[in-house]
C-alpha cells in the first residue's frame, strides 16, 4: 500500500500528481509555462486537499530529478523536500529521461521486442541530454551530454529500431537520417506518469537523504559536461 504524491517540473510543463497503488487519484498540469513559482504551490495545495479530505495519509514524496532546468528542478526538490520535513515522509527522486519514456512504453502502438528508447531534453542547437534504454528501462547507455550528428546514436541504430522522443528529439531527426530511427511526438515529463518508477523504488527502498540531495544534473553533469553546453 503506498500513497505517492508527484511532483514534475524538469521542463516548461508543471504537474502534480497524487497516485495510490497503481491508480492516478490527482492530476494537475500546466502547460503554460514556465510558470513553476506561480503555479506548484497551487497544485501542490490542491492535492494536499484532496488527500486530507478522503483521510488518505502519504507515504512518500516523489519529485523528477533531472537532467532539465536548472530553476525549474530547483524549485520542484525545495517543495518536494519541505513537504517532506513537515509531514515527516521519504523522498524519492525519479530520473526525468526515464520518466519520458513511460508514456512511449504505455502507448497504444506496440514496440518491436529489441526497440530501444532514446529520450532527449533540449540543451540549445544540435545539444541534448539523452540516455538509451531498453524496453525494461535498462540503461544499454547512460545519460550524457550529446553533440548530435549522424554517427552519435548509430551503434544502436544499426542493430535496432530505436525510438527517440522529448523536447530535444525533433529537431536532430534530420541529422541522424537513419532509416530505423523513429520519431514519437508530443511527450513531455508529466507526474501523473511517475508513479510506476516511483513505486518500484518504494519496493527495492530506494530512497534519498532529504538534507543532503539535489537533483543529480547539477551534481554529476556539470563537472562532466563540455563546457560549450553549459
Amino acid at each position: 500500500m503506498s500513497c505517492i504524491l508527484n511532483i514534475e517540473t524538469s521542463t516548461d510543463v508543471c504537474s502534480v500528481a497524487v497516485s495510490q497503488d497503481g491508480a492516478l487519484l490527482f492530476e494537475k498540469t500546466d502547460l503554460q509555462g514556465p510558470n513553476h513559482a506561480v503555479s506548484l504551490g497551487v497544485f501542490v495545495d490542491e492535492a494536499l486537499s484532496f488527500t486530507d479530505n478522503h483521510g488518505i495519509p502519504f507515504d512518500a514524496v516523489a519529485v523528477s530529478c533531472g537532467p532539465g532546468s536548472y530553476t525549474g528542478l530547483r524549485i520542484g526538490v525545495s517543495m518536494a523536500k519541505g513537504i517532506c520535513y513537515a509531514r515527516n515522509l521519504p523522498l524519492i527522486a525519479v530520473p526525468t529521461l526515464e520518466l519520458l519514456a513511460v508514456p512511449v512504453l504505455l502507448g497504444h502502438e506496440e514496440l518491436p521486442d529489441d526497440a530501444l528508447l532514446c529520450p532527449m531534453l533540449d540543451a540549445r542547437r544540435m545539444e541534448v541530454y539523452a540516455a538509451v534504454y531498453d524496453r525494461a528501462l535498462r540503461p544499454v547507455r547512460g545519460i550524457q551530454a550529446d553533440v548530435v550528428d549522424a554517427d552519435t546514436y548509430r551503434p544502436w541504430l544499426d542493430e535496432h529500431p530505436v525510438y527517440f522522443f522529448g523536447n530535444g528529439a525533433a529537431k536532430c531527426m534530420e541529422t541522424i537520417g537513419h532509416p530505423n530511427a523513429h520519431l514519437r511526438e508530443g511527450i513531455v515529463p508529466l507526474a501523473k506518469h511517475m508513479y510506476p518508477l516511483a513505486e518500484k523504488r518504494i519496493a527495492l527502498g530506494q530512497y534519498e537523504d532529504v538534507a543532503y540531495f539535489t537533483p543529480f544534473y547539477l551534481k554529476d553533469f556539470v563537472a562532466k559536461t563540455p563546457k560549450k553546453l553549459l
